[in-house]
């Protein structure tokens, strides 16, 4: 989580700082649908790299917006989760949602 020293004085910019980037958006948008393992997401996200998906996983997983489960299962499984406070984000993802479908179609429209 964010300290109160890095914390912006804008909420709009605290919630960029937090999901900002296309690649915390697109794993937030699979994990709003259910858990999912490493390599699932990795192989569901065009373009992401394994280091960059380690490191956007982390950084959701240190703010609290998802969580991390390890099983005691050999191999290891692990599955990422969103959290309680992930859960909040909801109606943000499905807003973008809804506006992106709606400038689909207004493109499809205008074609």
């Amino acid at each position: 989580m964010l300290t109160k020293e890095e914390l912006p004085d804008c909420p709009v910019a605290t919630t960029v700082h937090l999901i900002g980037n296309k690649w915390k958006l697109l794993i937030l948008r699979n994990l709003m649908a259910r858990p999912w393992r490493f390599n699932e997401m990795l192989r569901s996200i065009p373009g992401i790299s394994q280091k960059v998906l380690t490191d956007n996983l982390r950084a959701l997983e240190v703010d609290g917006i998802i969580t991390r489960t390890v099983y005691a299962e050999v191999p290891p499984r692990v599955e990422y989760a969103v959290s309680e406070l992930g859960e909040t984000m909801r109606p943000i993802i499905k807003a973008m949602e809804a506006w992106g479908l709606g400038y689909q179609q207004l493109v499809r429209e205008a074609e």
